[in-house]
């Protein structure tokens, strides 16, 4: 005789009577978040007067702008791994974070943004401070959805939270009205696992990884392209045993930098505008090249017409409409990279490129005799970004989180920091966001409180987010701030000495005091503008105790190179003007 029993019904959830403005923090808590970064206003306020209840389990930020919030919590997301959460009231706050919405989108960091709305009754009237926030933010956004009653909260946050991560990550927006933050309802919360029209995770199609490996085994000249695909998908590991299994030659994206350390034998740099040398000529040679979690944007591959016409294309990639999108590709393979490395491992033989690895050292050689030896160990009186960057890895040991603004300084930090461990590389690498750095590195910090960050940034930048300089003074942030300054937009200043001849139309920068405006704001500083001093002032600056800010005057005219130029082919890279 059998006994069957039967599934036990799955019980409701205890339910709780509140107002919807505690039903948004208590999903927040629910969610695991305990920092989040933002400025209060009329359309949030019930939301904040929640949060001063909850101060112990959520430590908010006060922002001096939204968009710095948008930053900060991109700064945190990207080296914590966690979603970046972002809160504003209705109107100029809720616009004020679009810029960030789009830049998190493009550059794939899960963030969740909240904003206020006027009352549902409302809508539509152009009452105070009311806008379409749902129609500005749709097109930069991974999801959105506006709560105009306070029953629908706890749904719309789960599911916010769940899809910010799956997946691509992205930003999702969540506005919420007035009458919702103060209505009241039965809450109760169950996290958000699974949505049916949604599949973040594709199956592995197996033939396909077959066919990857057949066309590995038999390259004679293969080549690695690997992406933020790699971090996103905590897939380090799987990279590294690939690389070293196949032997395979490996050039990362601007977002990639950090997935391998930048000193392995493998890692032959940077493939782009300001990439290196050996990558960049190199692409159209190799036979086949497989691309790892990333998207063929233009800076990476310059003229498609003319970007790795002769190899055949693997692409590992999570994101179906990035595949094919820029590069054909003769093997997709639609899934997860961790998933699709470790599966395709064991069907790779073990090998060496050897001859092939030399083509890139000899390319090592021009570009240091070329390039790297006058940025790096300058002979002119005036210092250069390149020899702040080498200096400062002396001292981090590449352990370091590295967040960069966006400009020369960008580029230099990218080419010649040092990274020992991943998520160290935190920057605006799709939307080119200047005033990024500052509250970046913020956000970072709290995201990674037991690493060093540093915040390395230029003159222009800086001046677009500096008011979040009083985050420093009011939260004690422990962020130090390397300031390139060249007194010019030096990027744009490039472009115009090269291919404007010389007219330095609106970039040459008439400075403040940096010095006065960090003393204003309780932060230790340095400034030099002398080699022979440079080594220390780095040494203080990561020796003390505490927020630093040390400014470091560079040559107004130095360009950054190689480079590729708009309308190039990748290959076509110059060295020199």
């Amino acid at each position: 005789m059998s006994t069957s029993t039967k599934p036990k019904a799955k019980e409701k959830p205890t339910t709780e009577r509140i107002t919807g403005a505690e039903a948004v923090v208590r999903c927040l808590i629910a969610e695991g978040v305990d920092v989040m970064f933002g400025y209060p206003g009329g359309a949030i306020m019930p939301v904040y007067d929640e949060l001063y209840k909850y101060q112990k389990d959520i430590h908010h930020v006060l922002v001096r702008h939204e968009q710095g919030a948008t930053h900060m919590a991109q700064g945190f997301a990207r080296a914590s791994g966690r979603v970046g959460v972002a809160l504003a009231t209705s109107g100029p706050g809720a616009t004020n974070l679009i810029t960030g919405v789009a830049d998190a989108m493009i550059d794939s960091t899960p963030m969740v943004c909240i904003t206020g709305q006027v009352p549902k009754h409302l809508l539509g009237s152009d009452a105070f401070q009311e806008t379409d926030v749902m129609g500005i933010s749709i097109p930069v956004s991974k999801w959105g959805f506006q709560i105009t009653d306070a029953s629908e909260i706890p749904e719309v946050f789960a599911k916010a939270f769940y899809v910010a991560k799956a997946g691509r990550p992205g930003p999702v927006v969540i506005d919420i009205t007035k009458n919702a933050q103060f209505g009241e309802f039965d809450f109760s919360y169950e996290k958000c696992t699974s949505i049916s029209t949604y599949v973040p995770r594709p199956i592995l199609d197996e033939a396909k990884l077959k066919e990857a490996a057949e066309l590995i085994n038999n390259a004679k000249k293969p080549y690695i392209l690997f992406g933020q695909g790699v971090i996103l998908s905590e897939a380090e590991a799987e990279l590294k045993a690939l690389v070293e299994k196949t032997g395979i030659p490996s050039a990362w994206t601007i977002m990639g930098l950090s997935a391998m350390d930048t000193d392995h034998p493998l890692n032959v740099g940077m493939l782009g505008m300001h990439g290196n040398y050996g990558p960049n000529v190199n692409i159209n040679e190799c036979d086949v090249m497989i691309a790892i979690g990333m998207r063929f944007d233009d800076r990476v591959t310059g003229n498609l017409e003319k970007f790795a016409k002769q190899a055949k294309v693997i692409h590992i990639e999570i994101d179906r409409a990035e595949i094919d999108k820029n590069v054909k590709t003769d093997v997709a393979i639609h899934g997860d990279a961790k998933e699709a490395m470790a599966t395709l491992l064991p069907m790779l033989n073990e090998n060496k490129h050897e001859s092939w690895l030399q083509e890139f050292k000899d390319c090592d050689k021009v570009e240091f005799e070329k390039v790297i030896d006058a940025e790096c160990n300058p002979t002119t009186d005036e210092m250069t970004m390149g020899e702040t960057i080498k200096e400062l890895n002396k001292i981090t040991g590449g352990n370091a989180i590295i967040v960069t603004d966006v400009g020369q300084h960008q580029m230099v930090a990218c080419r010649y920091a040092d990274f020992r461990q991943t998520k160290s590389n935190i920057t605006s690498g799709g939307l080119g966001t200047m005033g990024f750095g500052l509250p970046a590195a913020i956000g970072a910090k709290l995201g990674a409180p037991e690493r060093d960050v540093i915040c390395v940034v230029g003159d222009g930048g800086i001046q677009m987010t500096i008011e979040e300089l009083g985050v420093i003074l009011q939260t004690d942030v422990h962020v130090k701030i390397l300031l390139l300054n060249n007194e010019f937009l030096g990027m744009v200043r490039q472009w115009q000495q090269l291919f404007f001849d010389k007219r330095y139309a609106s970039t040459e920068m008439v400075n403040p005091n940096f010095q006065l405006i960090a003393e204003a704001y309780s932060i230790k500083c340095n400034k030099i503008d002398q080699r022979k001093d440079l080594v220390g002032a780095l040494t203080e600056m990561m020796e003390t105790d505490g927020a630093y800010l040390l400014e470091v005057m560079v040559g107004k005219e130095n360009n950054v190179f190689p480079m590729v130029p708009a309308g190039a082919a990748v290959a076509d890279i110059k060295l020199e003007p």
